[in-house]
């Protein structure tokens, strides 16, 4: 059976196909729960982009690291 394509198929094919372009659900977005991060590469690269230190050092070992750096 022949379906010609008018003016009502070609404004259903635009809606269905409305999000598949740039920008759709396919564009990948990284995890915002920390506890989700699995990889250290990708924990210290999303801290960067966060902007805090990782790994979190405590004070004693930012000591030892600065009296490494000053000997």
């Amino acid at each position: 059976m022949f379906h010609t394509r008018d003016r009502a198929w070609r404004r259903f094919k635009n809606h269905v196909n409305h999000n598949k372009g740039m920008g759709s659900k396919d564009l990948w977005k990284p995890e915002k729960n920390w506890k989700m991060v699995y990889l250290r590469s990708e924990k210290l690269s999303r801290a960067k982009q966060l902007g805090f230190p990782y790994p979190r050092l405590s004070c004693r070992q930012l000591l030892d690291k600065e009296l490494l750096i000053n000997d």
